[in-house]
């Protein structure tokens, strides 16, 4: 529906002294973001000299829109994503909310201060969805959705604690980013409810005015995928025009009005606003009568009464929403960029800043008295106690829970060890196989595993057979919010998977697109933080094309959301799938992303340490997320008895180095067979040399560092485990790096000790072929190892 303007209905005095009371926060929350940005440029020491910047026209525009959502429906249980540049009005609605303060204002965009765009690690409990990555933060509230009912319907969530609403403010240039579609189309599929977008539709970018008229496309994408499309076009001054003799040419000259002339005749004001109304519409039966009789600030602000400035239209709008029930809803709200500051309209305004002078007179438009500028209330019709009464009494103010809007879960409880699969002799078995039945032996959720097998979820991009994951799914059923049959098991054909679906299932199946994975993910692994109730989520992908995702997986973790990331298979060792599915690059993802612990086993009982770690380490308070890196390849399976720390660690010497040894080689994943038959050739001739399987360059490089810097602060401390597990050997001694992956994931550890390293590794495109051809190629197999013990034998 197109919403043109509130209803004609009469106020009681109640109402409309509410209303005045909105229309004072608006202009208070104008005044606040622009302050802030205007102070952190202009006021603030700058000490390097570098633009510091902000988004003041990006605020104007979204300041009704967040005033009718904040101070009149949105109550305290609801997860908001605020559009990124929109930033400082957000913190200023938190410093009239009480939950912020105003010398923390001050320090927008400074070391330790306020981020530029919203963040939940950063800036605190009050941030819901960290919106920097552009477009993420709209698409995670429909899986945020999803993940309360999942959790909801589960009677997972602490009792009492009612549901909310997911809320997205969303820049108009944000509907560019494709995530938002695959989300889109997602969300149709799980049928996702309690979905609000707001769009910020002010018909520009970062660099220009957007010329075509793209909404219709948009609105009908909107439609066709079950969402209710509110158009918020005029407010109220200009439909009540348009019911004036003349109004409905008028309306049609401005529904024709090129998005570019618009803008510019924002800028310009009340005066071209005439010159150009009266060159198209002068002749017009009633326009004159309209136009004449306003001045030309009068005029300007009849011509610029969209719906997205006018909180009464608003406010109408998302009520009427609410009463229709969890339908997802978007609506678009037609804005002015840069409302209300003098560079509204203009097509270079995105990163425009305020002149010190504009400032001034817009400080004396204000009523902001030199020296109040923090003010909460200062220059407002009405009193600071009044204006606090009426904070106070709206219902986000009101705490969703004694500690605040966000929550916290108990952990679950992880078992001290993992069924570890059962290898006859003579068997072989590779981490992606030894991965399913782990997880499957949870699954069967009986006695010590039952509350852990209760609060994993999984989920896949559609591979979750070739990940391995059919015998978990088997056991733990799909998650739908409605129950739908395995049509295949009704009909009594046989088919390995089980697939029903209910509101019971633990595994949320998906489409290809590996964004809606991470986001997924993403939601998931914040359900204790965001709606009381822990979970350990897993997903499953394929390792190159972790890469297709990698946008969604970094904001997950920016976020610190925490799950179990499991990419498999990879790598070279993938053989005749060829070069499009061979990864090369992930090891080094996983070294270079915080807050994601990155592995990759080579044996079952390696894996189920870290697999135990991981649930573990997902609820630790200074925990993170988990990545595990695993293979299709087959290996025999030794019987030892591990370390655990050593594994989690990063690696352990299959085979110690005699003290002062002049060569190890060191492994990492499927490779460990070729390593081990070059090792055992090396001894011949070098009967002191070392064996190293590495489980995770990341921890190992990331304690390397840790403890570098400790050593910086002073001398005692610990060294490092790479640095222990070095020691033994000589100082001139040579290493022998191996891995399926980018050879630089292991090539650092010359520097640790000055030791010569010849590393090993991918360092381009595979190609179709088996294991034997490809390790050939690519200098992978014994003999290229045996080379290079020897390069750095002779380097010696």
């Amino acid at each position: 529906m197109t919403v043109q303007g509130i209803s004609t209905r009469s106020e009681t005095p109640d109402e409309a002294r509410r209303l005045a009371m909105l229309h004072a926060v608006e202009r208070k929350l104008l005044w606040l973001s622009a302050w802030m940005i205007h102070h952190a440029n202009h006021i603030r020491p700058n000490r390097d000299g570098l633009k510091v910047g902000g988004h003041q026209a990006s605020c104007a525009s979204a300041v009704s829109i967040l005033t009718a959502l904040y101070f009149d429906i949105l109550k305290p249980a609801d997860r908001v994503a605020v559009k990124p540049h929109a930033g400082p009005v957000f913190h200023a609605m938190n410093l009239l909310l009480g939950r912020q303060s105003a010398e923390k204002l001050a320090t927008l965009r400074q070391f330790g201060g306020i981020q530029p765009y919203p963040s939940r690690m950063k800036d605190g409990g009050e941030v819901d969805f960290s919106t920097g990555s552009v477009g993420l933060g709209v698409a995670l509230t429909s899986f945020g959705s999803l993940v309360q009912d999942y959790v909801r319907l589960k009677k997972l969530v602490p009792e009492g604690l009612p549901a909310g609403r997911h809320v997205a403010i969303v820049g108009d240039a944000e509907l560019d980013e494709g995530n938002i579609y695959e989300a889109l189309l997602e969300g149709w599929k799980h049928d996702i409810r309690n979905v609000w977008w707001v769009v910020d539709y002010n018909r520009q970018s970062l660099d220009s005015v957007v010329q075509d008229r793209l909404f219709g496309r948009i609105e009908g994408l909107f439609r066709d995928m079950g969402w209710n499309v509110v158009t918020l076009k005029y407010g109220r001054r200009l439909s009540a025009a348009f019911a004036r003799p003349g109004g409905e040419a008028l309306r049609h000259w401005i529904d024709d009005c090129p998005n570019s002339l618009y803008a510019a005749l924002t800028f310009q004001g009340g005066a071209a606003w005439r010159a150009a109304l009266m060159a198209e519409l002068g002749r017009e039966e009633g326009v004159r009568a309209i136009i004449d009789p306003l001045s030309d600030d009068e005029l300007a602000a009849l011509m610029t009464n969209l719906g997205g400035h006018d909180i009464e239209t608003l406010m109408e709008a998302f009520r009427e929403a609410d009463a229709l029930g969890d339908q997802p809803t978007c609506f678009i709200a037609y804005t002015i960029k840069g409302m209300g500051l003098p560079f509204a309209g203009h097509k270079d305004n995105h990163a425009g800043l305020m002149t010190k002078e504009q400032m001034e007179g817009f400080r004396a438009e204000m009523g902001i008295r030199p020296g109040h500028e923090w003010d909460e209330f200062e220059g407002l019709e009405f009193s600071s106690a009044e204006m606090r009464a009426f904070v106070d009494s709206i219902p986000f103010a009101r705490k969703l829970t004694p500690e605040g809007r966000r929550l916290s879960s108990p952990t679950i409880h992880v078992p001290a060890r993992l069924p570890v699969p059962r290898v006859p002799a003579g068997r072989k078995l590779s981490t992606q196989a030894a991965f399913g039945e782990i997880l499957a032996g949870i699954g069967r959720g009986e006695g010590e595993f039952k509350e852990l097998a209760s609060r994993i979820v999984t989920t896949s991009p559609d591979v979750t057979v070739s990940t391995n994951l059919g015998p978990w799914v088997n056991r733990r059923g799909i998650f739908d919010r409605h129950l739908k049959n395995d049509v295949f098991r009704d009909a009594k054909l046989a088919s390995a998977q089980r697939w029903g679906m209910s509101p019971e299932g633990q595994h949320v199946e998906l489409g290809i697109a590996e964004q809606n994975l991470f986001l997924v993910l993403a939601a998931l692994g914040l359900a204790d933080r965001l709606y009381g109730a822990r979970l350990l989520p897993i997903g499953t992908v394929y390792d190159p094309f972790v890469n297709r995702g990698l946008d969604a997986l970094i904001y997950g973790c920016y976020m610190d959301a925490r799950f179990l990331l499991v990419s498999t298979p990879s790598g070279l060792t993938l053989a005749p799938e060829g070069g499009q599915h061979q990864s090369v690059n992930t090891p080094l993802i996983g070294m270079a992303q915080d807050r994601l612990a990155a592995y990759e086993p080579a044996f079952a009982d390696e894996l189920a340490i870290l697999m135990r770690h991981a649930f573990a380490h997902m609820q630790a308070e200074n925990g993170s997320s988990v990545w595990l890196r695993l293979s299709t390849r087959g290996l025999e399976q030794p019987e030892r008895t591990l370390d655990p720390a050593a594994v989690i660690a990063g690696g352990y010497w299959v085979t110690p180095p005699a003290e002062g040894a002049r060569i190890a080689i060191a492994y990492q994943g499927p490779l460990a067979p070729e390593a081990m038959a070059a090792f055992a050739t090396l001894r011949e001739e070098e009967p002191g040399a070392g064996l190293l399987a590495v489980t995770s360059p990341d921890r190992l490089h990331q304690g390397w560092i840790e403890a570098r810097k400790r050593a910086r602060q002073g001398p005692g401390g610990a060294p490092s485990h790479i640095e222990t597990l070095l020691a033994p050997l000589a100082r001139d001694a040579g290493i022998v790096t191996l891995l399926d992956g980018h050879p630089a994931a292991l090539d650092w550890m010359g520097a640790v000790r000055g030791q010569r390293v010849a590393a090993l590794g991918v360092d381009r495109f595979g190609q179709a072929g088996d294991i034997p051809a490809l390790y050939a190629e690519y200098g992978l197999d014994e003999a290229a190892i045996l080379d290079a013990c020897a390069e750095v034998l002779v380097g010696q």
